[in-house]
C-alpha cells in the first residue's frame, strides 16, 4: 500500500510539473501572438485609469493617431465565466467609447451624414482621374473629413498604395448658426463687427499636401443649403487641399465631394468650371490654388465686410484707362431689359453715370429684342451700351403678365463668357461714384444686403461661366424663390455670398421717418458718398421732375426722397447726345394721368408732406399736352 501510495504521488508531481510547462507554453504563445489575453486580464486588474495616449492601442477596431484604420484579427477569447463576461464586455463598453473619440474628431458631423456612399461612383470617379493620365498612382497621400471608421476602412482598400489619413475636425460651437454668420446689420463704417469662427483640420504640418481630400457632407431638411455644418467642412476641405503655407504657392490637391443628390457643392467656392468629373452623388473636383486662397481669404458669412467700406474721397475722376487693355478687356459692368421699352431711359442714364464717374469698362446690355425695339436697341447703343440680344426666361412659377413672370431672365448674365467679371446693375439704379474698385476686390457672387441672411440682387458681382448658367437652368423648376422672383432664387443658389457696402447699393428707402434727415445728408454730399443709388418704388424718369411722385400715394412714401430725385435729374440733363433724353425719358401721356390722379387723391387727404401742391413745372407735361391736342 505504501509503495502503490509512493507511485501514485510521484504521479501526480510529474502531471503537476507537465501541465506547468504546458500552461508556460500556452502563455508564451499567446504573447508572441499578441497581448489581447493580456489585456483582459489588465481590464479586470488594474483600476479603471486609461491615458489618452494608452487609448489609442486597447480598441478592437481603432483610429490611430495618423488617421489609419486598424482592422483586427480573429478574437483569441476563450471561455469564461458569466460574471467575467459580463466585466469584460462592461469594461469594452467603456473602453471603445474612449477610442471612439479620435473617431469622432475625424467626423464631427457623423451623425447628420447617415446616408450610404455609392462606393462604385467614387470608383469611377477615381477611373476619370485614372484615364487622364494622372492614373491612381498619382494619389500618393489622402485626407479624408467626416468619414467614420468602416468608411476610412473601404477608402483604405480602395487606395491600398495611399497614405490615407482620417484629419480630424472639431464640430463648430452651437451658438454659430446660420444667423450668426449672416446677421441682418453689422457695423459697415469701422467693420469691428466679429464673425464666429469655425474650428481648422487637424492635420500635421508634412501631411498636409494631400493629392486627394475628400469630404462627406450632411443633406438633412429643407434649408440643406443654410447649413453650418456643409459650409464649415467644404471650407476645411478647400483648407487642406492646398499645397504649403506659402501665399505664392500655386498648387492644390483634387478635392472630392460626397453629397447627396439634390444637395450641391457650394457653386462659388467649388465652381463648376473646376469640376473634373461627376459619377452620381461623387464631384471630384481640380480647383485652382489661387482662386481658393482668395475665397478662404473672406468672411465666413456676411458678418463682415468682403471689401472696406470707406475709401479716400478722389480729388479727381480715376485715371483713366483706354478700354481695351489687358486689365479690363475681361470686366464689364451690365443690365438686363427683357420685358418693355419702359426702362430703356433708365439705362440711358445709367450707362451715363458710369461714364460720368470716370469707367471705361464695357458696358453690355442684354436685350429681349421681341420686347425692345430696334429704335430702342439703337438708343441703347448710342448711350453706350454694347446691346446684345439675348431670349429672355420664363419663371415657371410667375402667373401670366406678373411683373416677375421673365426676371429669370437676368440668368442670362452668366452667359457673358468673354468677360472673367461682370458687375451687374438694375437699369433702375444711377452711379454716384466710380465703382471699378468691385472688379479688383469683390469675388462671385458679392452684393448688398436685402434683409437678415439674403441679399439684394440689384447689384451684383459674378463671374460669368456656361456651366453656372446651366446649373440655374437646371433648378428652375424645383427652386423655390421666396420673393417670385430672380433674387429669392439666386439666394437659394448662393447661399455664401459675401456682404458689400450698402453705400454700393444704397436703397431709396426710409425705414423711419427720422432717418430721412440723415439720409438727405448723404445723399447731397459732396463728393459723393455713395456709391449707387437704386431707385426703389415709382422711377424718376415716370415722375415729374418737380418732385418725387412717391409723396403722392400713401403706400409709396417710404420710397420718397427729394434728394435722390434731384440726383438722377441731374444726370439726366447731362446725357449726350440730348436727343436721347429728350426722345426716350419723355412723359407717356397715360402715365401723365395716372400722376394726376394721384395728385388729386393727396390733395383730398391733404397729405402733410404738400408735395401734391407744388407747381409743375416740367416741360414734358407741356410738350405732351401739345401733342395731347
Amino acid at each position: 500500500m505504501t509503495g502503490g501510495v509512493r507511485k501514485r504521488t510521484g504521479f501526480s508531481k510529474l502531471l503537476v510539473v507537465l501541465l506547468f510547462f504546458v500552461c508556460a507554453i500556452v502563455i508564451v504563445a499567446l504573447l508572441v501572438r499578441g497581448n489581447g489575453c493580456c489585456v483582459v486580464v489588465q481590464v479586470a486588474v488594474l483600476p479603471r485609469i486609461t491615458s489618452v495616449g494608452s487609448s489609442w492601442d486597447a480598441s478592437p477596431t481603432a483610429t490611430t493617431q495618423s488617421g489609419k484604420t486598424i482592422i483586427p484579427a480573429t478574437s483569441t477569447r476563450g471561455a469564461s465565466s458569466p460574471a467575467h463576461d459580463l466585466q469584460e464586455d462592461s469594461e469594452a463598453v467603456s473602453a471603445s467609447e474612449e477610442e471612439e473619440a479620435p473617431a469622432a474628431a475625424a467626423a464631427p458631423y457623423a451623425a447628420d451624414s447617415r446616408w450610404n456612399i455609392q462606393w462604385e461612383s467614387v470608383a469611377s470617379v477615381l477611373s476619370s482621374f485614372s484615364s487622364n493620365g494622372t492614373g491612381r498612382r498619382g494619389i500618393a497621400r489622402v485626407g479624408l473629413l467626416n468619414f467614420n471608421s468602416s468608411e476610412v476602412a473601404r477608402w483604405t482598400s480602395t487606395l491600398p498604395a495611399a497614405d490615407v489619413r482620417a484629419v480630424s475636425l472639431a464640430p463648430a460651437a452651437d451658438a454659430v448658426t446660420w444667423q450668426a454668420l449672416y446677421p441682418n446689420w453689422i457695423d459697415e463704417e469701422s467693420n469691428r463687427s466679429s464673425c464666429p469662427t469655425l474650428p481648422n483640420p487637424d492635420a500635421a504640418p508634412h501631411h498636409h499636401n494631400f493629392d486627394l481630400v475628400a469630404v462627406k457632407l450632411p443633406c438633412r431638411g429643407q434649408d440643406w443649403s443654410r447649413d453650418v455644418r456643409r459650409l464649415h467642412l467644404q471650407l476645411a476641405a478647400a483648407k487642406l487641399t492646398l499645397h504649403g503655407s506659402s501665399s505664392s504657392s500655386s498648387k492644390a490637391g483634387m478635392v472630392l465631394i460626397l453629397s447627396e443628390s439634390g444637395c450641391l457643392p457650394l457653386p462659388n467656392l467649388f465652381p463648376c468650371k473646376h469640376l473634373f468629373a461627376r459619377r452620381g452623388h461623387a464631384f471630384l473636383y481640380r480647383p485652382e490654388a489661387t482662386y481658393l486662397r482668395h475665397r478662404l481669404n473672406l468672411p465666413v458669412g456676411s458678418c463682415q465686410l468682403a471689401v472696406p467700406f470707406l475709401r479716400p474721397s478722389p480729388t479727381k475722376l480715376p485715371s483713366a484707362t483706354p478700354p481695351g487693355t489687358s486689365r479690363t478687356s475681361r470686366q464689364a459692368y451690365a443690365t438686363v431689359l427683357h420685358s418693355a421699352d419702359a426702362y430703356v431711359c433708365g439705362a440711358i442714364a445709367l450707362a451715363q453715370s458710369i461714364r460720368q464717374s470716370g469707367s471705361t469698362r464695357d458696358l453690355v446690355a442684354l436685350v429681349d429684342a421681341h420686347n425692345v425695339g430696334a429704335e430702342h436697341r439703337a438708343a441703347l447703343a448710342a448711350a453706350g451700351w454694347q446691346v446684345r440680344l439675348a431670349p429672355r426666361i420664363r419663371n415657371p412659377h410667375a402667373e401670366a403678365n406678373a411683373y416677375n413672370e421673365w426676371n429669370y431672365s437676368k440668368f442670362r448674365l452668366w452667359q457673358l463668357t468673354d468677360y472673367e467679371k461682370v458687375v451687374f446693375l438694375d437699369a433702375d439704379l444711377l452711379v454716384l461714384r466710380n465703382m471699378d474698385f468691385l472688379f479688383e476686390e469683390a469675388p462671385e457672387l458679392s452684393a448688398t444686403v436685402n434683409s437678415g441672411a439674403r441679399f439684394n440682387s440689384g447689384v451684383m458681382v459674378l463671374e460669368p461661366c456656361s456651366c453656372t448658367f446651366d446649373l440655374l437652368m437646371s433648378g428652375i423648376h424645383d427652386i423655390e424663390s421666396y420673393n417670385g422672383g430672380d433674387q429669392g432664387y439666386l439666394n437659394e443658389v448662393f447661399t455664401w455670398w459675401h456682404r458689400l457696402p450698402r453705400h454700393v447699393n444704397f436703397l431709396k428707402y426710409v425705414w423711419a421717418e427720422g432717418d430721412r434727415a440723415a439720409q438727405a445728408r448723404m445723399l447731397t454730399a459732396e463728393p459723393a458718398e455713395v456709391h449707387a443709388v437704386h431707385y426703389l418704388g415709382m422711377k424718376p424718369w415716370l415722375c415729374y421732375r418737380d418732385y418725387d411722385c412717391n409723396w403722392n400715394v400713401a403706400e409709396l412714401r417710404r420710397f420718397a426722397s427729394d434728394e435722390a430725385h434731384a440726383r438722377w435729374w441731374a444726370v439726366h440733363d447731362r446725357i449726350e447726345p440730348a436727343e436721347l433724353r429728350d426722345r426716350f425719358c419723355a412723359l407717356p401721356t397715360s402715365h401723365m394721368e395716372v400722376l394726376e390722379q394721384q395728385r388729386r387723391e393727396a390733395a383730398t387727404v391733404n397729405a402733410p408732406d404738400g408735395h401734391w401742391n407744388r407747381t409743375i413745372t416740367d416741360p414734358r407735361r407741356r410738350i405732351k399736352a401739345h401733342y395731347h391736342h
